[in-house]
């Protein structure tokens, strides 16, 4: 038994070294991927001997043989200890997990008969060792079908998925390569093309040739998310400088080059397939946080949406009442994460040419804001149901949807029109666009009632990117409870 017990606990660490040297040379996106098909692989593994569990009274019944004593099934319950986290780490090791995209229904099976066949083996020595009775040989005969079956159905479901996804140029991430013309193409052709599957290329930027305000400007228009720096060949200044523009846009910059002081952003090392990158980040490094406030985000809209369903409904009566003839919810192009629009959706609180007769309130009254953004306190253009929507932010509401859809979040900086966003008159203004926007924000449970400098606005909203944590976020989803009961800054 303990040389059995040895023999297990030797292989599991042998494993877990070989598996934390792979993760050393994969990209930190890679890493959380693979992790996260590791998790559920594991609960299908314990999902298929759970049910083998299930089934063994009937393939018993089946074969005449009787039940066995409950006591005598659970004497085996040991082996789920081994098989659930060691099946994943085996299946790395046999490159289960390398080139999903790519990968043919063939290597699969070969892959998962590898791994099977050497769980086998392992709990065949303990089996000799322990004098395993009938049945628990059934259930792991069942078992280890049900897992073969289970995973190779994950697996070709998760190959045509991003098979799916790779021919959608929406879901791609938009990136821009700089550097010059020559080192572009060499770089990218000593790429796999698992990798650069999910890029939408936007732009083959050549600093030796171009100005770097014309990035500045190429950013800004086509949304980019990354730009990656091959510049064995172009002057430092210039790489400095184009640095400095993706900086000030909150843009990540990958750099294959020299390391390059920053003010603002984190430089970190990560990697594109084999090679090395340092990367300039000055919005939250891609974390098991993010991904689960993109859980959070979308679970706590939809249960909020469910909870709210009685104030939609007034909401929408009222508008009706107040403004009949006219649309209820009121929507707008906004800026999203990178200045990528969207449509906002609200309750509309305005009468239906409010865009129209925008220019004419600024001029008969002024501004409450300073800068590109609009704020004004008594708003003529509010009608009385508007008002008391206003009040309670119940206006807002239909933006849950947008947080749903993935366009917003439930904490972030608030979503300007375009045409506020085109008037930035800062290149610094932009880096509050390297986010998803919010419904709630440092700005609107901290005193937007009394904050009527744009400056400080942008100040709060960039204290929270370089600040973010799941914390924060609770704390400002707390704040927000009271600021909308209490309607306080409401306008």
């Amino acid at each position: 038994m303990q040389d059995a017990e040895l023999l297990r606990y030797v292989a599991v660490r042998r494993l877990a070294f070989h598996f934390s040297d792979f993760l050393m040379i994969l990209s930190r996106k890679q890493t959380i991927t693979i992790q996260a098909f590791q998790l559920v692989d594991a609960l299908l593994v314990w999902l298929a001997f759970w049910v083998a569990g299930e089934l063994r009274w009937v393939v018993r019944d089946m074969l005449g043989k009787g039940n066995v004593a409950t006591e005598v099934m659970t004497s085996m319950n040991w082996f789920l200890y081994v098989c659930v986290p060691f099946t994943p780490l085996l299946l790395e090791h046999f490159g289960f997990y390398g080139r999903m995209r790519q990968k043919t229904t063939k290597s699969a099976v070969g892959q998962l008969l590898q791994a099977l066949i050497v769980i086998l083996l392992l709990v065949g020595i303990y089996a000799v060792l322990a004098k395993w009775m009938a049945a628990r040989r059934l259930i792991l005969g069942i078992g280890l079908f049900l897992v073969f079956v289970l995973l190779l159905v994950r697996d070709r479901l998760t190959t045509y998925w991003l098979k799916r996804r790779g021919d959608d140029e929406a879901t791609k991430e938009r990136v821009m390569i700089a550097g010059s013309g020559g080192d572009i193409d060499e770089w990218l052709a000593q790429l796999d093309v698992e990798i650069t599957a999910d890029w939408n290329i936007v732009e083959r930027f050549d600093l030796a040739s171009r100005e770097v305000e014309e990035m500045f400007s190429l950013l800004k228009s086509e949304g980019v998310g990354r730009v990656m720096f091959v510049a064995k060949h172009t002057e430092f200044e210039k790489v400095a400088q184009a640095v400095e523009v993706c900086e000030l846009q909150g843009v990540e910059a990958w750099i294959s080059s020299s390391f390059i002081r920053t003010r603002i952003a984190r430089p970190v090392f990560d990697v594109v397939g084999t090679k090395p990158m340092l990367v300039l980040r000055s919005t939250p490094e891609l974390s098991w946080e993010l991904m689960v406030k993109s859980v959070m985000d979308r679970v706590g809209a939809a249960l909020l949406i469910l909870a709210s369903s009685p104030l939609w409904l007034i909401a929408y009566f009222g508008v009706r009442v107040a403004s009949p003839g006219a649309p209820v919810f009121f929507s707008q192009m906004r800026a999203g994460r990178y200045g990528k629009p969207f449509r906002m959706w609200k309750f509309r609180t305005m009468v239906p040419n409010a865009e129209e007769l925008l220019q004419k309130i600024k001029a008969e009254h002024g501004n409450g804001m300073d800068g590109p953004v609009f704020k004004l306190d008594h708003d003529p253009r509010v009608f009385w149901f508007g008002v008391w929507l206003r009040r309670g932010s119940i206006d807002e509401l239909p933006q849950l949807l947008n947080v749903v859809l993935g366009d917003m979040s439930l904490v972030g900086p608030r979503p300007l029109p375009l045409y506020e966003v085109e008037a930035f008159s800062e290149m610094t203004h932009r880096r509050r666009l390297s986010v998803k926007p919010g419904i709630t924000c440092e700005w609107q449970v901290g005193g937007r009632n009394k904050i009527t400098s744009f400056e400080d606005w942008v100040e709060l909203d960039l204290h929270y990117i370089d600040h973010w944590s799941l914390w924060l976020d609770f704390s400002i989803l707390l704040k927000t409870i009271p600021a909308v009961l209490l309607g306080r800054g409401a306008k």
